[in-house]
């Protein structure tokens, strides 16, 4: 009745999430690809990105059996080029990380490619919450000559260096980066 002899069935309190510094040392942040950097898209000249709004309205239209003005700009592309895999290496000296960054993709060719060699926006960067620890954009070149398959390729960012952390919270990510939109572009957004 009082209680006597009997065991406190509770489980104890669980133990602050501390990280250990032997976890730190192991640690190497994973590489993720921000929505919309998988892909990118060349179109030859006069020809432009189909917008959002404009490929929605077409796909109504469609849908409807009706047709549309808007210019059919898959038969334009030149190639698109998307991302297949992403990795890192980490390495620590001297209070820095130093991470190997490597981007695996392919390279397919599209209605108007012509052999040769192209370029691609290729953007790495290191966030530790809002903070930009690191941000390079590339300018990766990869040869494609056979237009009936294609190209893969593989990118490596060998000089990303940061502060090295104190817990498991940085964040990196890879992906396309076309850069701002043209001022041409702009005036179009502004006007819609």
């Amino acid at each position: 009745m009082l209680g006597l002899g009997k065991k406190d069935t509770t489980p104890p309190p669980p133990p602050d999430p501390k990280v250990l510094a032997s976890q730190l040392l192991a640690y190497c942040p994973n590489v993720t690809l921000r929505d919309g950097t998988a892909y990118f898209n060349t179109y030859a000249k006069g020809s432009q990105k189909p917008k959002k709004k404009a490929a929605a309205e077409d796909a109504e239209a469609a849908a409807l059996g009706a047709s549309s003005d808007q210019q059919d700009d898959s038969a334009k592309i030149v190639y698109q080029a998307s991302i297949m895999d992403v990795t890192r290496d980490c390495n620590r000296a001297n209070g820095s990380l130093t991470m190997k960054i490597a981007v695996a993709g392919k390279v397919v060719p599209g209605p108007m490619f012509s052999p040769g060699t192209i370029t691609m926006p290729i953007r790495i960067a290191v966030m530790h919450g809002k903070e930009v620890l690191y941000s390079q954009l590339h300018r990766h070149q990869v040869q494609v000559t056979n237009p009936s398959s294609a190209t893969q390729f593989v990118f490596t960012d060998s000089n990303v260096v940061v502060p090295e952390p104190t817990a498991r919270d940085y964040q990196v990510f890879a992906g396309y980066d076309e850069g701002p939109p043209k001022k041409a572009d702009k005036k179009v957004a502004a006007a819609e």
